[in-house]
Order: C-alpha cells, then structure tokens, then sequence
C-alpha cells in the first residue's frame, strides 16, 4: 500500500505542476490543492510506517526480556481473540499501568490487550503512550 500511495503521490505532484504551469488562475487554485492533498498524505503514511517501526522495536525488546503477554487466549474462526476471554484479562493489564503509570513496558501490554478486546482506538493510544515514556527513558 505505501508503494502504490507514493506512486500516486509522484504522479498527483507532476498533474498539479502541469495545472500551475497553465497560468490560468483556477488551475493554479487546482494545481496547489493537489499539491496540499499529496503533502497531507505523505505526512500521514510517514506517521504510520514510525509508528510501525517503533513499535516494533518495543516488540523486539520486550521479546528479549521475554517480557511479552502470552497469546494464549482462545480465538474466534478469524483468528481474532475472543473478546470475553481478552476483557476478563485486561483488569491486570490495567492494574500494572496503574501501579506503574510511567512504565513504557506496562503501557504496551495494555495496548496489546486493548487491541485483543477490539478496541483499536485506545490500543493505538496506548502504544503510542508507551513509545514516548521509552524514548525519554532512552
């Protein structure tokens, strides 16, 4: 997808130049919003693949510790946890954050549970909450 996403961007760049270059003023207007969407989108796929990249990384070093959740929940036909068994685990997920709010590694394993219990919204919040507690630890 990121591949496919900077092929579009190259070529929605070279479109609006060529409407800039036209010297009419509705095709400036054209051209330079073409060149605000392209920038938009190259921001946000970059943020994506940091995110990514990071918390892989945060993956590797908790491996290393052997300090990752066991994925021993039962899954649904799509492989996917079962969400009754994941909520029933995340009370312990919570409790650790809790106990240790400024725990990068108690962060994570939160963001893995929330992530098992569906909820892809604060899973991303609280990885991302656990890449900035290790990057000012490091």
């Amino acid at each position: 997808m990121a591949v496919l996403l900077a092929l579009y961007l190259i070529l929605v760049v070279d479109r609006s130049v060529r409407l800039v270059a036209t010297g009419e003023p509705i095709a400036i207007g054209l051209g330079v919003a073409l060149v605000v969407l392209p920038l938009i989108a190259a921001w946000a796929l970059m943020r994506e693949l940091l995110f990514g990249i990071r918390t892989e990384r945060l993956v590797k070093h908790l491996e290393a510790e052997h300090a990752l959740p066991e994925d021993d929940l039962p899954k649904r036909p799509s492989g996917r946890p079962d969400r009754a068994s994941a909520d029933a685990e995340f009370d312990q997920y919570r409790a650790d954050v809790d106990a240790a709010p400024e725990s990068w590694r108690a962060w994570f394993r939160l963001g893995l549970a929330y992530d098992a219990s569906g909820d892809r919204r604060r899973a991303r919040a609280a990885l991302r909450r656990a890449i900035a507690l290790n990057r000012q630890t490091a």
